[in-house]
């Protein structure tokens, strides 16, 4: 009897994971929308995603409960706004997925001091909160590490000021992973190549921070459009007169910024963008990145516009979101639980 031909098929490749998320601890920037969740959206068809509200890290500042509460669904909204989509990633807030806390516990037991103390977040925002210098802070690296092991992450998008998160991380995962086997993915950082790190409009050579105590060096992409035009026509440039593009030089660190801004705001790239500015005034090239910037974000602000409105659509989203998550981090906590000698049946 002859055998039938099937056509067998190739089981396809599996496609690696990210996690990421943002603080609601204040206006998301641009900054934080060219640094990271318009690269989010990007990514939403390469890889399986999961992005959260990450609200737990955020109290190790005081926060008020009831703008804690709102600015965590404003943000949830806005990244909707902006394009991530709920049916293809997970999107969800942190602090409704307990492992991350019981997990954070675990991992605390397996990095050592040291490699906390040298953590450069830690000792800028122990200058900033010298009256509330808590263990939260100290720790906080353990509870980020616990964020995006939880998921097996391949892979962490981020700009070059957290890669000695990532490094950490990857430390714990490896001496949890060469005493019980292999437990933990071991991430690796995805740097941004372009529009990674947004400058302040005030003071160029530093990053563009939603805690910048001058509210003219940050756009808030809630921030009205007059504002936003205002903002950047009275952005620090230099006194050469010349629109080029050096990133090594930091007496060009507001030209680069504006072009850079410019290159993601047009999916262009800085130096094109200064090729078309060449022998142009600064004029002319804060107008242009005033008008790009803003009808990049008109969309946005439409779309969050409706969205932040539907609270029944928004719950809906989170809980979702959370039931997923829960699925795939309690997989790995079972496991972790396991191997340290907990008992789990």
């Amino acid at each position: 009897m002859e055998l039938e031909n099937k056509e067998v098929q190739a089981r396809p490749e599996r496609k690696k994971k990210i996690f990421s998320g943002v603080q609601p601890s204040g206006t998301i920037t641009l900054g934080n929308y060219i640094g990271a969740i318009r690269n989010w959206v990007k990514l939403q068809d390469d890889y399986d995603c999961a992005f959260a509200m990450m609200d737990m890290h955020t109290i190790t500042v005081r926060q008020t409960p009831a703008e804690l509460r709102r600015r965590t669904l404003e943000l949830m909204a806005l990244y909707i706004a902006c394009g991530i989509d709920p049916k293809k990633s997970i999107l969800f807030i942190q602090s409704h997925n307990s492992a991350h806390a019981e997990l954070a516990w675990i991992l605390n037991c397996y990095t050592y001091m040291g490699e906390l103390q040298r953590m450069t977040q830690f000792k800028d925002k122990s200058a900033r909160h010298a009256d509330n210098i808590n263990a939260g802070l100290f720790t906080y690296p353990v509870l980020m590490a616990a964020d995006i092991l939880l998921y097996q992450a391949d892979a962490v998008p981020v700009g070059k000021d957290q890669m000695q998160h990532i490094e950490i991380c990857r430390d714990v995962a490896g001496r949890f992973n060469a005493l019980y086997g292999n437990v933990f993915t071991i991430p690796e950082g995805l740097l941004v190549k372009s529009g990674a790190k947004i400058a302040s409009l005030q003071e160029p050579t530093k990053k563009m921070s939603k805690s910048d105590s001058n509210p003219k060096g940050y756009i808030s992409m809630m921030d009205d459009f007059g504002v936003i035009a205002k903002k950047i026509k009275s952005a620090v440039t230099d006194s050469e007169g010349v629109i080029e593009y050096r990133p090594d030089d930091d007496a060009k660190a507001g030209v680069n910024n504006l072009l850079s801004i410019m290159a993601v705001m047009t999916d262009s790239t800085p130096e094109r963008v200064a090729a078309d500015f060449a022998g142009q005034g600064y004029g002319a090239l804060k107008s242009a990145v005033a008008e790009a910037v803003v009808e990049g974000i008109r969309p946005i602000r439409a779309e969050y516009d409706k969205i932040i409105k539907d609270k029944a659509y928004l719950k809906d989203i989170y809980t979702t979101g959370a039931e997923r998550a829960c699925g795939i981090a309690n997989r790995t906590l079972k496991k972790v639980y396991k191997k340290v000698g907990f008992v789990t049946d």
